[in-house]
């Protein structure tokens, strides 16, 4: 064996053999260069750190798939778009709970009721309560998951154990259900 061994044999000797040197010696050469280049794209350095350590874990795992001859042996650019595909994950994942924190944040310091504050009390108190609890606990369930919880319809489905199709079919009946009790 090469003291050196090419971008190519060390990732064919992690995805055939779970070769943990092979994986360290990937790691050390490109875990640097990933972190400056994430970084110049991203100023938060623990989500970079994050990213990075996802790349690298998605590689191990084998759920990112190096094809030599597709990449035309590239291992620096497999792993960049690994890379920024996660980052633009994370961003956007943040960006949205950090614009949900700040309207939360706004809500609160209003001295009328925000509107999430009149809808829960018209379901503890009004009309809406007696339509929900009219609506079939499948239908209430994606409701729960979805307006109540905030998540997206995949997100929602994976929790239930249903297809996102279901989830924005039942989504859609319930609130037909709930306009026609509430009309």
């Amino acid at each position: 064996m090469s003291a050196t061994r090419s971008d190519g044999e060390l990732l064919r000797a992690i995805a055939a053999d779970r070769d943990r040197r092979a994986f360290e010696e990937l790691y050390r050469r490109y875990a640097p260069w990933l972190t400056a280049r994430l970084r110049g794209r991203c100023a938060d350095p623990a989500m970079v750190d994050d990213v990075v350590q996802e790349t690298f874990l998605a590689v191990w795992r084998g759920k990112a798939h190096y094809r030599e001859q597709a990449a035309a042996g590239d291992a620096a650019g497999w792993l960049w778009r690994i890379g920024s595909r996660r980052l633009i994950d994370a961003l956007r994942g943040d960006g949205a709970r950090g614009r949900l924190r700040q309207a939360l944040a706004r809500l609160r310091h209003r001295d009328e009721a925000s509107a999430e504050e009149r809808v829960l009390t018209g379901v503890e108190h009004g009309d809406l309560a007696g339509a929900l609890t009219r609506l079939s606990p499948e239908l209430r369930a994606v409701l729960q998951a979805t307006v109540i919880d905030g998540l997206t319809t995949r997100e929602a489905a994976v929790l239930l154990g249903i297809p996102p199709g279901t989830v924005k079919t039942r989504a859609m009946r319930a609130r037909r259900q709930l306009r026609e009790a509430l009309a």
